[in-house]
C-alpha cells in the first residue's frame, strides 16, 4: 500500500506534485518534481500552488521542469540543484601568482564563480 503525499499548503488535501525548497543564504526558492523522499526543510505542493508559486521581493525562483529527467527524481537531485546554486553565489578566489602551482591565471574582464563564469562588458 502506498501513501500519497499531500500539499503542504494549509487546508489543501490535493496530492502533491512538485516539492519546493528554499536556499536562503542565495535568496532563491527552487522548485522541481516531486522528491521520492519527503524531506523535514522540503514542502511539498499540489499543481496548483506549485504553478501559483511567489518567491518574496529580491528573491530568485528556479523552476525545474526538463521532460528528460526521471518521472520519480530523488530528493538528492533538488539538494544537488541547491548546492550548485550556493556554488556559484560564493565570491571568487583572489587570482593565484603563475609559478608552479598548475592553476591557470583567469583572463582580463572575467570573473570566476565556481563551475560559472561572468563576463564583463568591455564598457564596465
Amino acid at each position: 500500500m502506498s501513501l500519497v503525499r499531500r500539499c503542504s499548503r494549509t487546508a489543501c488535501g490535493r496530492p502533491a506534485v512538485a516539492t519546493l525548497t528554499y536556499v536562503y543564504a542565495d535568496s532563491t526558492a527552487v522548485l522541481g518534481p516531486l522528491a521520492t523522499y519527503a524531506e523535514p526543510h522540503c514542502y511539498d505542493l499540489c499543481a496548483e500552488h506549485s504553478e501559483r508559486l511567489t518567491a518574496p521581493r529580491g528573491w530568485d525562483v528556479v523552476r525545474l521542469s526538463d521532460g528528460s529527467a526521471p518521472s520519480r527524481p530523488s530528493g538528492d537531485d533538488l539538494e544537488a540543484l541547491a548546492n550548485a546554486v550556493r556554488e556559484a553565489a560564493r565570491p571568487p578566489e583572489r587570482a593565484v601568482e603563475a609559478g608552479g602551482s598548475g592553476q591557470s591565471r583567469p583572463v582580463p574582464g572575467e570573473t570566476r564563480r565556481g563551475h560559472l563564469r561572468v563576463l564583463r562588458s568591455p564598457d564596465s
